[in-house]
């Protein structure tokens, strides 16, 4: 049986051809049971429109190249020593349960790497001041069992966390259990001490780790030839240096790391910072999949040599699981991931001398953790729509619909089509029109100037309509459809948090 993806070799693990024998399991790790005859694999993730057969040629041509380039052993060998080592499960005790045929779980952490970098660059991207030796990133990466799908959980680096029991890596000083901010766990424990408080506070085994510094982040994007961001709104963040307009941007390694790293463009603050990680990533996964990267062997060796000369990683994780990792990924596209934050709470707690800190929804965090746990999607998956890019989400806008062009059944039309498009409407369509009354000819958008971006973004859906303004209208926009209606034009936000846990997939916040 050939190699797949499993919970002891190494992260993002997949199948592979047939004759490539399996990689010895480490001995922490026990052999997996057989899954069961019966058990038919759940295929969640969209493929792409390449057929199989091509994907299989593509796939084995890749595999010709590498030996006969002679290179198969060089790039197993470059990327292995390319790694740094760390014991992120050192001494753990009491972890959860090791549920079989669920799937594997990463924890993925980004570190604040300044030092490494030029002065040139630090001055040119904003990167003044001493490191911080804290985790800037903390997200969850889940691999399903049949391969077919990526769950990434964002973890505010805020969050209240209870720090196990440890020993202070820095002092020596042994710590009982006490309260500070997640990312606190990694400057008093390390990577050890990261894991343990995760696994403590979300239930989740985290069978694999992978860190990644500033260095590896910006050289990695620039290997792949930048990547392509869009934003419905100027992004402007003076801490960082980052300055976009409206529109469509290809971002170079140091551009993407003030895109990722900016807090201060709105006043979304670190919950705006990491909605905008999560759609770097999904771009990121385009760029890979798109550009041919994880078919083209040469070109893969290059990206992952580059991402792993500054990254650590768990002992586990070695140089035939990246092979694997690449040949595993070959269906994958933005469709195959998803992504939503942990739900905070509506008040979070100060602590003395720490400060403010963000404290997790319990019964809505509960069941997400839990569906991570059972191996179960976090979004809908659906065919990808063309969609105009508005400022809000349609699910945050509430709506409702009169007739204004006296047409039998236009209202009940135009509160259907709005609300298939997302928006909120109250399905109570009502009419303006009288017998005196001329039928109207141009659909209206009438909304109070409070509410002045949700209008904008309902006007979108409804081409050439009619914007106007009404003092004291409240929350809830109007629309008052004319005989000029045809249809509703579909829209979607940046930050189109949807569903029970309020995720997205990939290709739904990736440039349209």
């Amino acid at each position: 049986m050939g190699l797949r993806f499993s919970r002891s070799p190494g992260p993002l693990l997949a199948e592979v051809s047939p004759n490539v024998p399996a990689p010895p399991r480490s001995p922490a790790h026990p052999p997996r049971r057989p899954r069961p005859a019966n058990r038919t694999p759940k295929r969640t993730g969209r493929r792409g429109k390449r057929p199989r057969w091509a994907m299989r040629v593509a796939t084995t041509f890749s595999v010709a190249v590498l030996a006969a380039a002679g290179i198969g052993h060089g790039v197993v060998t470059s990327l292995d020593t390319g790694i740094k080592r760390v014991d992120a499960f050192k001494d753990m005790k009491n972890r959860p349960k090791d549920e079989d045929g669920n799937g594997m779980n990463v924890l993925l952490v980004g570190t604040d790497g300044r030092d490494k970098i030029s002065a040139e660059e630090k001055a040119k991207y904003r990167l003044g001041g001493a490191p911080c030796h804290c985790t800037d990133t903390l997200m969850i990466v889940h691999i399903s069992e049949d391969r077919d799908r990526a769950s990434v959980v964002s973890l505010p680096r805020d969050s209240y966390a209870d720090l196990p029991p440890h020993t202070d890596q820095t002092t020596g000083e042994k710590h009982h259990e006490h309260p500070n901010k997640i990312n606190a766990a990694y400057a008093e424990g390390g990577p050890s001490l990261t894991v343990r408080t995760v696994e403590h506070m979300t239930k989740v085994k985290i069978d694999h780790y992978l860190e990644v510094d500033f260095t590896s982040f910006m050289k990695t994007v620039d290997e792949l030839g930048g990547v392509e961001v869009c934003t419905a709104r100027p992004l402007k963040d003076s801490h960082t240096g980052l300055d976009l307009s409206v529109g469509t941007h290809e971002l170079n390694g140091g551009e993407a790391l003030q895109y990722v790293r900016s807090r201060y463009v709105d006043g979304a603050s670190d919950i705006g910072r990491m909605q905008r990680q999560q759609r770097f990533l999904a771009a990121l996964i385009a760029k890979a999949t798109s550009g041919g990267v994880l078919l083209n062997p040469v070109k893969f060796r290059d990206v992952a040599r580059t991402l792993l000369s500054s990254v650590r990683a768990d002992k586990g994780f070695g140089s035939s699981e990246i092979i694997a990792l690449g040949r595993a990924m070959r269906g994958f596209s933005p469709s195959s991931s998803e992504f939503t934050t942990v739900p905070l709470a509506r008040k979070g707690e100060t602590l003395p001398g720490i400060g403010s800190t963000l404290k997790w929804a319990p019964e809505r965090s509960e069941k997400l953790f839990e569906a991570l746990r059972e191996d179960r999607p976090l979004a809908v998956h659906r065919a990808k729509r063309k969609a105009a890019l508005v400022p809000v989400s349609p699910q945050q806008i509430r709506v409702q619909v009169d007739n204004g062009a006296g047409t039998p059944g236009l209202g009940k039309r135009v509160d259907r089509a709005l609300r298939t498009t997302g928006f909120r409407t109250t399905r109570a369509p009502g009419s303006v029109t009288g017998a005196k009354e001329k039928p109207l000819r141009r659909t209206v958008v009438a909304y109070d100037p409070r509410w002045d971006r949700s209008a904008k973004s309902l006007a979108t859906a409804l081409p050439g309509c009619e914007m106007r303004k009404v003092k004291g209208q409240g929350a809830t926009l109007k629309v008052i459809a004319g005989t000029d209606f045809k249809k509703v034009r579909p829209v979607r936000a940046e930050d189109a948090y949807q569903g029970e846990f309020g995720a997205v997939t990939g290709d739904q916040v990736v440039c349209p």
